[in-house]
Parts: C-alpha cells; structure tokens; sequence
C-alpha cells in the first residue's frame, strides 16, 4: 500500500506522506515516485512541500538529498527542527483568547475521551475513534484523526489546531464540517476556526 500521495497545488507540488510510515518505507516509495514527479518540471520550478508525518532533522535532511537528486527544486518541510509547540508558530488570522488549559502526555486511542471546561492540549496523536471535547481550544501536537469539538458550550471563537488534521468530523460550536476520505488525502489541514459568515474554515 502506497505511503506517499503527490498532489500538484496552485503554488507547490505536495508530497503527503502517510503517519504510520516508516523512514525505509518512504524512501523506497520516494525514488519510485521520483522520475514521474520530474515529468511535472519543464521550465518552472516550483517548489515541493513535504508534508504530513513528523520527521527527524535528519530525516528531513536525506528526503532533500534525494529529491534535489533528480529534480533541481526547493524542498520545504512543514515537520518543525525542534519538536514542540509548533503548531502556535503560525499566523493565525484572528486573536485566540488565553484559558485554562488540560494537557493530556501521550496519544489518545479508540475510544477515549476527554472532555474539559476550558481548553485541552494533546502531547501526542488523537487516534480514530477519540474524543475530545473543550469549551474552548484543542491543540493537538500530532495528527488529529479523532473528533474534536472546540467552543462546546458554544464559544464560536474558539481553534481547532493540530500538526494535521485528518478528523472527518470536527465540531465548533454549534458549527460541523465534515470530509470525506478522498478530501482529508487531498489536502492537508492544521487549523480551523469558524469564520465571520459561520461556517467552519480551514487553513
């Protein structure tokens, strides 16, 4: 079974690779890909994103080397160098409020579920089949495959945010927005909030 999907983007060519992948695994997949992707290359360059499991520095680095083989391209990383809080490091467009904060060591498997009143952080995955439930933020460090529902008790101002986001269901509010396979292996999420028009966006 394949571990990396390539998808050809306005302004990059993303290469998704799959959580549960290991290094051999991608690797081996990449310098099959490798020689279709170059097809993609005439005089445009543009650049790769490299996206979806976190990687090592060094990881990071032998993916470049492999790429920048056979095509002569910028390789970006979404992976942070130093594993942390990564996920806040982005620009968000609206100002997220402070709150008491619930933070959960470790993944979340099938059919766990946590629920608090204010916001939880996940030091870890969020597996399919759990729950998290908080009347404000949930920050998840790693994927987030699970349902999250942010703003419980009906805080429309509250984020959803994780490293990906792969749920086919998260909740804000009284807002839902689902997605079906074929959307959450298309594109590649790590934030969500709920826009001025009320509907819950992704970026």
């Amino acid at each position: 079974m394949s571990c990396i999907n390539i998808f050809l983007k306005t302004n990059c060519i993303m290469i998704k690779i799959k959580d549960e992948a290991s290094f051999t695994e991608i690797i081996k997949e990449l310098k099959v890909k490798l020689p279709d992707l170059k097809n993609f290359y005439k005089e445009e360059k543009t650049p790769i994103l490299v996206t979806g499991k976190i990687l090592k520095a060094k990881e990071m680095d032998e993916i470049k080397l492999l790429i920048e083989k056979t095509i002569k391209v910028k390789v970006n990383f979404d992976s942070p160098r130093n594993l942390g809080l990564h996920a806040i490091k982005k620009n968000f467009k609206k100002e997220i409020a402070t709150s008491e904060t619930k933070f959960y060591q470790g993944s979340l498997r099938s059919g766990q579920k946590i629920e608090f009143e204010g916001s939880v952080a996940i030091l870890g995955d969020v597996n399919s089949g759990a729950e998290i439930i908080a009347e404000d933020n949930i920050l998840v460090l790693g994927t987030l495959r699970g349902m999250a529902h942010a703003g419980a008790k009906g805080n429309e101002k509250a984020i959803i945010s994780a490293h990906i986001i792969d749920s086919p269901q998260i909740r804000i509010a009284s807002s839902i927005k689902e997605r079906t396979k074929e959307e959450i292996d298309m594109q590649a999420f790590s934030l969500a909030y709920v826009s001025e028009e009320g509907n819950i966006e992704m970026e």
